[in-house]
Order: structure tokens, then sequence, then C-alpha cells
């Protein structure tokens, strides 16, 4: 383990894989691979669909040849458009995609020069797949067991101790949820991604906080596993649709939409706020959620909103929910919050440094996130940067 260029360990909480173009196939049990065909539109990339109850769009790219830049749009996200340039004339030129966007080898090397020790690997695809699926909870399973092969096959769950391959779980079927926790558990896994959002089964949704998904809470606590709650289609468009019209293109969006979906954090927020208010991190008080890629003013807004209904209704909770969500609740927040703010109200212990590269919304070097910490004491610098997802990992 090197000390990369900062003096201490750094480890980046959202990093992104690129898939190829077969990870959703690879692995598919054969009497679904028939639904799941690649068609070309006329001047378009590749897509790809799922027919199993009805045709469905799935996430897909053609990311072994061509990527956009790491990081081309930050300054759009940092410094805004003052002169109201089109958001392409940003992302610039197609890119060759790195070998190290797709073999952990070369991811590797890719981390070495950027003074990254250790990072979290998300999908780039995969995580939006769930909403696609909702009413079908048994393809549901069996697709996410499949891309989770994928995965393992390509990254493995931990390389190196220093690349962390984060795998999907849909907690749609109890008794599947666990038993794919079982087979992530005995390849090595340390972490897994839940999707911010309702849990769908049976064609409707419940918290996860319900009490019905204990067993899988239970069976999360018990393993020690990370929680990562990475922003994803969460289904929050037919919130928007009860207002307007679903657009037939991008060029139609309207900026009431843009606005919703764009700066959306309901999704985290409403998740965090079924966990503590329908009583699961209180059941179950060792658990370690990571909210990813969702900023961190919801946090800052929950956190206001819990202390509010505490003074009015204590007797409703059975602890202080501020002190549930300081204990289990840690948020990797975007280079664009005040992260100074952030640090006064979830404490520098609760905060993750997450860069989101290679994605053209991240950071183009992803340790400069560290410039944006500045004034605040080095050992919380250190502790943001890497120091606290090492312990969440159970690294030290």
């Amino acid at each position: 383990m090197t000390l990369g260029k900062l003096g201490f360990p750094v480890f980046d909480a959202d990093n992104h894989m690129y898939e190829t173009s077969d990870y959703v196939t690879k692995f598919l049990p054969i009497e679904y691979r028939s639904a799941v065909q690649t068609s070309i539109v006329q001047g378009q990339r590749p897509k790809m669909f799922i027919e199993l109850d009805a045709r469905r769009w799935l996430p897909f790219a053609d990311f072994e040849n061509a990527v956009s830049s790491p990081g081309a749009l930050e300054d759009f996200y940092r410094f805004g458009n003052p002169t109201g340039r089109p958001k392409a004339e940003f992302l610039g030129e197609i890119s060759a995609s790195h070998p190290g966007f797709q073999k952990p080898e070369e991811r590797i090397q890719l981390m070495d020069s950027q003074g990254i020790d250790r990072t979290l690997l998300f999908p780039s695809l995969a995580i939006f797949l769930e909403e696609r699926l909702k009413n079908d909870v048994e393809a549901l399973g069996v697709l996410f067991h499949s891309i989770n092969q994928w995965i393992y096959e390509t990254w493995t769950f931990d390389f190196e101790t220093r690349i962390f391959a984060t795998p999907m779980l849909t907690m749609s079927n109890v008794d599947q949820a666990i038993a794919e926790i079982d087979w992530l558990l005995e390849r090595g896994a340390r972490c897994l991604q839940i999707r911010p959002g309702p849990v769908p089964f049976g064609g409707f949704t419940r918290s996860p906080g319900l009490e019905q998904f204990d067993p899988i809470w239970e069976k999360i606590q018990d393993s020690g596993l990370l929680v990562c709650m990475h922003s994803s289609d969460s289904g929050y468009r037919q919130v928007v649709n009860w207002w307007e019209e679903a657009p037939k293109s991008n060029e139609e969006t309207s900026m009431f939409r843009m606005l919703l979906m764009e700066f959306d954090s309901r999704p985290i927020y409403d998740t965090m706020a079924a966990l503590i208010c329908h009583g699961t991190l209180t059941r179950f008080p060792a658990i370690r959620i990571v909210a990813i890629e969702s900023g961190g003013t919801w946090a800052s807004h929950l956190l206001g909103d819990l202390q509010n209904l505490y003074q009015r209704l204590p007797q409703r909770f059975a602890e202080d929910p501020g002190a549930t969500f300081r204990r289990c609740i840690s948020v990797s927040p975007f280079y664009t919050d005040d992260l100074q703010e952030l640090v006064g109200v979830v404490g520098a212990e609760n905060l993750l440094f997450g860069s989101d590269y290679p994605h053209p919304e991240g950071l183009r070097d992803p340790v400069s996130f560290i410039n944006d910490l500045q004034g605040l004491p080095q050992t919380e610098v250190a502790k943001i940067m890497g120091g606290n997802l090492t312990r969440l990992l159970h690294l030290d």
C-alpha cells in the first residue's frame, strides 16, 4: 500500500467500470437468453432490449471502443454556463476507451498514476436495471445474479485489496436476496449496492425499512457488509409525470423536469428517512450505509426535519433519529457541495471523498477533491479522503 501523493492513504468512494457488451448475457441462464437482444437503431448507438412480459430497453453502450472524456463536464457543473453554450460543447469529442476502464490490472496502474490507493468500483449501466424489471421479481433476481457473476469474473470483489467492485442486490425477494448475499460472501465481497428507493415486488412497492425485509438487514448486519446506495433510476420519473407529460426526446425535456430530475435528492432522502422512521437502523444498529453520488444537501435537510419531528414527538422514536443517522449513515457529497458546511452538519467522520471517475460529470483529476477541503484540519481531511472508508470496510 502506497501513501499516494497526499502523504496519507486515499480511498475513492465513487469510481466506475465501463461494462463490456456481454455484461447482461454472458452468465444469463439459457432460458432467459433468448429474451435479450441487441439492436442497432439507424443513426444511433446500439440498443439492448429485453423481452419478458413486455419489451423494455436495457442500458447499453459501446464502451469497449469509445467513451466521453473523464471530467469533461466538470467546469459545467462547477462554474455553470453563463454564456448558454450547448452542453455537448462541454462534452467535446468521444475518445478511445482506456483499458483501465474494463480491466483490473490496468486500472491499478491508472490509480497509481492518480495517487489513489483504493477505490469502490460501481457499474455504469447495470445500476439502472431494477426499475426496468420491477414488475418481474423472479427475472430481476436472475438478471442481478448473472451480472454479479460477470462482475466477479471480470474484476473480482476484492482485487489486491485495492479495488472493491460492488455487486448489486435487489430486495424484491427476501429468500433470493439472502441466498445472493451468501454467494457474494463466499467470493470475498466486502460491500454491496442497494438502490435508493422503494422495493418493487408483486406489482407495487414498499419501504425497505419495513419489518418484512428484516431478514435481509439481519444478514447484512451479521456479515459486516457495507451497504452502498449509489444514485440510480429509483423510479421517481413517475412522480414528475404527475405534473406534465413525458417528453418524446431529450431535446424536448422541460426545465421543470430537468430541475426535479437532475437535482433530485428525493430518492436518497426518502430512503434514509424510511430506514430511520421505520426503525431498521435501530433494530440493526451495526448496519453501515454510504450514500454515493446523490450529493450532500439532502443530509442537512433530513437531519433538520428529523430533529423538528423528534422535538414534537420524542415518544414515537426509540432513540434520537439524529444519533441514528450519524451512527449508521455516511455521505459521499458532490464536489460542488459546500463541504465545510456539511462537516458541521454530519461530522467529518461521516463524509467520504468520491470522484465519479471516469464519468464526464466527475473530476478529471480525482484527488483534486482535496482542494475543496481547504481550511479543514489535516486530521479531518485525512479521514474524508480515505480514513473513514478504510474503517467502514474494516481494512484498518
